[in-house]
């Protein structure tokens, strides 16, 4: 169709740029880095660390020396300033967005610049390199007739005081969208933007199961709650006879492995039926880091050249109050590192809180393995979280069930001592629920598959016992979650905490459903 090939050209247009940064990441991050540079010298922030020219920090080794990694308390201070409206504080000028950290599951909100440079050259940016490098790969694809269905946080934006506008990220992009995105994504924005998540499904469902819709976007768990709901709403047994010109799914936020049996479900292959196709992404809060850029990988290219700064803290190094970074240069391949970033938003030197496992250099592609504070690591098993949604997947595969949410911790014995590892998790609505001694074994034979650490540490249980493996009825994450004010949109539950307060608080919303 005539409208698809002007959209495909259109959107082809960055293509060479694209290809030039994943090809050249010398050339397009010491670009970024002297942008960004130039930016830091006109800032209260800068002129602190002894920075007000550029040939102040010109050399990385400079800008290294006079700025510390810091995290997210480090520079609450500063933001609290932009956020009671003064400039020049952390990027040039007034910086009026701010949006909430999906990450977090804590009470306290966290709240991270968003300037017109981060959303123009980052996340803009990245939504239309993402789209170009899919229809090169598919130059059959017909987007843009249909309509996107774009499943965004759970809060509208709110104004704080006269200057500073805070909300879900996806509420900030949902409200400022260019007009060639906003004319095709669904639903409306008082739906979009509706606060409650219960009556916010059931509204998309109504609005959209009637829409052509073309693609899918947002975090998996969420995402596959509104197409159950949407064919609960149709009668229909397969997405496709509700949206037949479905083409892509562009999912992220947590690990797709745990939910593709579900997704596959719904969308189950049928003779003649073309290939739906699933991309992952990763777009933060901090900036949009990464897109899947070949369908048969499962990994993410890092953009070099949308606003971003990177440096790779080694996992020797996270204790450090200082750690060694490594440019993208002298990281290796099968390594995982902690992510630091400095942006165009106006965070430098920020360890986001995600690790990253390097799988390739050129382009430099990675998988998200984890958070920092979300790795079980009580007797030197390195358990990461990728490490879980794997074996997960398997379990539910191999026991012919769907997961829908799950967490682990550390267990210890009367004395203190580390014994193995206790987890909770909750199927699909309808399903099955294998008992908990076939689960407790399946999930030990793959995590030994996934972690050879974790392997050697269960010989003959001297060092881990077997996991305990506890199901919790429909519903049970979902109440934690909303006790915790994180309920629907971006938000998720950390699949590992050291800490084990998440799975008791989840075994105690479990405890007030059954009273």
């Amino acid at each position: 169709m005539l409208g698809n090939r002007i959209f495909h050209r259109l959107i082809g247009v960055r293509m060479p740029r694209l290809l030039w940064a994943q090809h050249r990441p010398a050339d397009a991050q010491r670009g970024v880095f002297l942008g960004l540079i130039h930016g830091l010298a006109s800032t209260d922030y800068g002129r602190a660390h002894g920075i007000s020219h550029l040939s102040d920090v010109s050399r990385r080794k400079d800008f290294v020396r006079a700025l510390p990694v810091v995290k997210y308390d480090d520079l609450k201070p500063w933001i609290e300033r932009a956020m009671a409206g003064e400039e020049d504080v952390l990027w040039p000028g007034e910086t009026k967005w701010f949006a909430q950290t999906s990450g977090t599951t804590t009470d306290q909100f966290k709240w991270l610049p968003v300037t017109q440079d981060a959303l123009q050259r980052g996340h803009y940016r990245g939504g239309k390199d993402l789209l170009a490098q899919y229809c090169a790969q598919v130059p059959e694809a017909q987007l843009y007739q249909g309509k996107h269905l774009i499943l965004g946080g759970s809060s509208a934006l709110v104004y704080d005081g006269r200057h500073a506008v805070k909300g879900d990220l996806s509420a900030i992009i949902v409200n400022h969208l260019p007009r060639w995105c906003e004319a095709r994504r669904t639903p409306d924005k008082d739906i979009a933007l509706m606060d409650d998540w219960t009556a916010k499904v059931d509204a998309i469902a109504e609005a959209t199961m009637k829409e052509d819709v073309r693609i899918l976007a947002g975090v998996p768990s969420w995402m596959a709650l509104v197409c159950q709901r949407v064919l609960e709403k149709s009668g229909e047994s397969n997405l496709l006879d509700v949206w037949p010109n479905l083409w892509l799914y562009m999912h992220g936020g947590v690990g797709f492995a745990p939910y593709r049996r579900t997704f596959e479900s719904m969308l189950p292959p049928r003779k003649g039926d073309r290939r739906i196709h699933y991309l992952e992404t990763y777009n933060a809060s901090e900036g949009f880091f990464a897109f899947q850029d070949d369908l048969e990988r499962d990994d993410m290219a890092l953009l070099m050249d949308h606003g971003v700064y990177y440096e790779f803290v080694p996992m020797s190094e996270l204790n450090n109050p200082q750690p060694e970074t490594l440019e993208f240069r002298e990281v290796q391949v099968g390594e995982t590192y902690a992510l630091v970033v400095s942006t165009n938003a106006g965070v430098w030197r920020l360890m986001v809180g995600d690790l990253v496992t390097v799988t390739s250099k050129i382009p430099l592609r990675v998988q998200v393995a984890g958070r920092v504070t979300s790795h079980l690591n009580v007797v030197g098993e390195e358990l990461m979280a990728q490490n879980a949604d794997r074996a997960w997947a398997e379990v539910a595969q191999a026991l012919g069930t769907e997961v829908y949410n799950f967490t682990g911790a550390p267990r210890f014995d009367q004395a203190g001592k580390p014994v193995g590892h206790r987890w909770v998790v909750e199927f699909q609505p309808g399903l099955a629920v294998p008992s908990t001694d076939r689960l407790g074994a399946e999930l030990d034979r793959w995590l030994k598959a996934f972690n050879g650490d974790y392997q050697a540490k269960r010989t003959a249980d001297l060092i881990l016992a077997a996991p305990q493996v506890e199901v919790v009825p429909e519903g049970s994450f979902d109440r934690w979650l909303a006790e915790h004010g994180r309920l629907g949109g971006q938000h998720k539950v950390p699949r590992l905490d050291a800490s084990g307060s998440i799975l008791e608080g989840v075994l105690a919303c479990t405890e007030v459903s059954q009273e």
